[in-house]
């Protein structure tokens, strides 16, 4: 019989392969259609991830506003200073052209170790880093944008730079504490960001820091691989708001005889401090200020933070005599021919003496405000007026209150006193405290028929993204505070004390030819906290004098004082105030005499792609000192600027449009001076001492270039007057 054949057994491997491969394929097709439509994969955002990835968010820095004085001379500003980097990575050309980072380090280096001041072995260093960039620090930093022109002229494949600004005080120690500066920060933002900020840190600059800071924009934009913008990709642009300028009352020039004046006065006398005000006596503005010591905003070598004219408290002496004598007259008791005996008198188990102890014996009131007797005022206080008296009226004087002026940290004094001794003391400026900004502003009785005018520093605001002014100051004068009469009585009084023939006349060494300059002396002892006691050594003073001119209808007041000169008293702080009088009163024509010639003022224009030769004619023409730089024939860079004010005698500096530039004879130059001529040409310099230039380590008509280093030293000008350069 025959068998059926055995069925084989079916072969499954094709069905599971197939089976398989539709379920691979349906897990790919839900895996791109999970890509696809879900907008997280992973519980990441694949939208906001691939913007990343090509996205740059760059911070477009807002311009800190100017600070102006009132002439429209610039004091502070912004520059740009850039950081030189390198590009290393290869990643950065990638199939570009054009070298797009450093190929050839060794000439890199080469190149650029000269113009950084930095060795080609550290540079080369730097640049076989494992990164992707590098800054060529410290030489590539902060530099100038001369210094970026000659790297940017060297054309250097994989050199970049990242711009930056910086505060600049074009003129250094210049009004100092009343601009102040600002510091840049870096710091990192929550996008990882490294952003500049610039904080204003002392003066204007930290009063008016919001105003001046504006707030900073952005910029968001797609990038390529080679770190390009993608055209036609959409762009999100916030545009910075810059900060507003800011105009101040102080005029330069009248700062400029004040600054001098001060810095002899510090370099002769060497007080611990000095400080010297012009304000303007109808308007209440602040002209000119200037301290010492003081600092260059530019290097901070600050030992003090305190502004001496709003931030220094101290005891006045004899300067509140005024304003007790002013309180007399207003209460009608006074009489001027009334006398009293000089020379001491008792309160209590206290003794209070004239500075002359033996006294001129019998004498008027009158005499003894001309003598600055402090028996007269204590007899004043014991016949005259009363305690609360006093009190009410150095209030409603302004005193123990803040003026209110624009400047940070004023202090407001202690005018305070109960026991009889500190009342008769306070009659005559110990025992109390006082500012200087206070004691010009009572003064602006003198000048306003008995009426108080505020302090004011700055002139007007002006938003700089409208030009529209924001703010303008406008004169706040008070009510009637004293009558006609009693200014007309102080005024008087305080000409004898300038022009009275007798010995005990104590302000005769303010006078000055062809100005009536009237004024009141001090000198209050100082009280040492540790001791409890008064120091009594020869010097051990503070000397102060306000003054107001011309006479008749005054419209300056000076305020100055001096503690603890090595020598000279009285006399050192007089020495300066005569000659700030002296120059004020001749610049702005208010000198009497029969020599009708003024100080002659020139408005500069920008003398830019001018002839050489035509603008030094036309400069020296108006008796300015012209200083040519390079031998070049037109002028490419000027110092000051156009439209600044300058003066007879002035220096201004002409760079022309060739780089051959030799070392002038410098010596008497101011150091100002000096730090106006290295930056223009960008030379590094170094100043050993304060004062005006008596040696130069590059000596004159030798070949100079930014690779070299000038050193000065610095002497005061009575130096410079006995060794006259043979």
């Amino acid at each position: 019989m025959k068998m059926k054949p055995a069925k084989k057994p079916l072969w499954n491997a094709p069905i599971w392969a197939f089976l398989i491969y539709i379920i691979v394929i349906v897990c790919l097709f839900m895996q791109l259609t999970y890509l696809s439509l879900s907008p997280t994969i992973y519980g990441i955002n694949m939208d906001q991830f691939a913007k990343q990835r090509n996205t740059v968010s760059t911070t477009l820095y807002a311009n800190r506003g100017t600070i102006y004085d009132n002439e429209g001379n610039i004091l502070a500003l912004n520059v740009s200073s850039y950081t030189v980097i390198a590009y290393l990575s290869e990643s950065r050309t990638g199939s570009s052209s054009t070298l797009q980072h450093v190929a050839d380090k060794e000439m890199t280096a080469k190149e650029l170790a000269p113009i950084l001041n930095m060795t080609e072995e550290y540079i080369i260093e730097l640049l076989n880093s494992n990164a992707y960039q590098v800054e060529l620090g410290p030489g590539g930093r902060g530099i100038t944008e001369l210094t970026k022109q000659k790297i940017d002229d060297l054309n250097l494949p994989g050199i970049d730079f990242i711009e930056t600004h910086k505060r600049y005080y074009p003129n250094g120690d210049f009004a100092s504490y009343i601009i102040g500066y600002a510091k840049e920060y870096e710091e990192v933002n929550s996008d990882n960001e490294t952003v500049y900020n610039i904080v204003g840190e002392l003066g204007i600059e930290a009063k008016f820091d919001d105003i001046l800071d504006g707030d900073d924009g952005s910029l968001v934009y797609q990038q390529d691989q080679y770190g390009y913008k993608i055209p036609d990709t959409t762009e999100d642009r916030t545009d910075a708001v810059n900060g507003s300028n800011i105009y101040l009352t102080l005029d330069s020039n009248i700062q400029r005889f004040i600054e001098e004046a001060v810095k002899d006065a510090a370099e002769d006398y060497d007080p611990e401090w000095i400080q010297l005000t012009v304000m303007d006596a109808k308007t209440g503005e602040i002209l000119g200020t200037s301290s010492s010591p003081s600092f260059d905003p530019n290097i901070k070598n600050i030992t003090n933070y305190e502004n001496p004219l709003v931030s220094y408290v101290y005891e006045p002496g004899s300067t509140m005599k005024i304003f007790t004598y002013m309180c007399a007259m207003e209460s009608g008791n006074y009489v001027g021919s009334d006398t009293y005996e000089s020379g001491s008198i008792t309160i209590g188990e206290d003794t209070i003496n004239d500075w002359n102890k033996k006294g001129w014996g019998l004498i008027s009131y009158d005499k003894g405000f001309e003598y600055s007797s402090n028996v007269g005022v204590v007899n004043l206080i014991q016949k005259v007026i009363d305690k609360s008296t006093l009190q009410e009226c150095l209030s409603n004087y302004g005193f123990g209150v803040k003026t209110g002026i624009d400047l940070p940290r004023e202090m407001t004094g202690d005018i305070s006193f109960t026991y009889p001794i500190e009342v008769a003391t306070a009659a005559f400026g110990q025992g109390i405290t006082t500012t200087a900004i206070q004691q010009l502003q009572a003064l602006t009785m003198l000048a306003n028929d008995g009426k108080i005018v505020t302090p004011q520093i700055v002139s007007k605001i002006v938003d700089t993204n409208t030009g529209e002014t924001t703010y303008e100051n406008e004169i706040e004068i008070s009510n009637q505070i004293v009558s006609t009469a009693t200014i007309n009585k102080i005024k008087e009084l305080m000409y004898n004390v300038v022009y009275g023939t007798d010995n005990g006349t104590t302000g005769r060494s303010y006078q000055v030819d062809g100005v009536e300059f009237i004024a009141k002396t001090g000198t209050a002892q100082i009280y040492d906290m540790e001791t409890g006691k008064y120091l009594t050594g020869s010097n051990d003073y503070i000397y102060s004098v306000v003054g107001l001119f011309p006479y008749d209808d005054p419209s300056i007041i000076i305020y100055a004082a001096m503690k603890q000169p090595n020598y000279g008293g009285s006399t050192a702080l007089s020495t300066a105030v005569k000659q700030v009088v002296k120059n004020v009163s001749k610049y702005l024509d208010l000198t009497e005499t029969t020599d009708t010639s003024v100080m002659t003022t020139t408005v500069l224009d920008s003398y830019i792609s001018s002839d050489v030769d035509t603008v030094k004619q036309a400069l020296e023409d108006v008796n300015l000192n012209v200083i040519v730089i390079g031998d070049g024939t037109k002028v490419i860079s000027q110092y000051p600027a156009s439209s600044t004010t300058v003066i007879e005698g002035d220096k201004v500096f002409l760079l022309t449009n060739s780089s051959n530039y030799t070392m002038p004879n410098i010596i008497g130059w101011s150091r100002a001076d000096v730090t106006n001529f290295c930056n223009l040409i960008g030379l590094g310099c170094e100043f050993e001492n304060y004062g005006y230039v008596i040696e130069q380590s590059i000596t004159k008509n030798s070949t100079i270039n930014s690779e070299n280093k000038l050193t000065v030293t610095l002497k005061e000008k009575d130096y410079l007057n006995s060794h006259e350069e043979e």
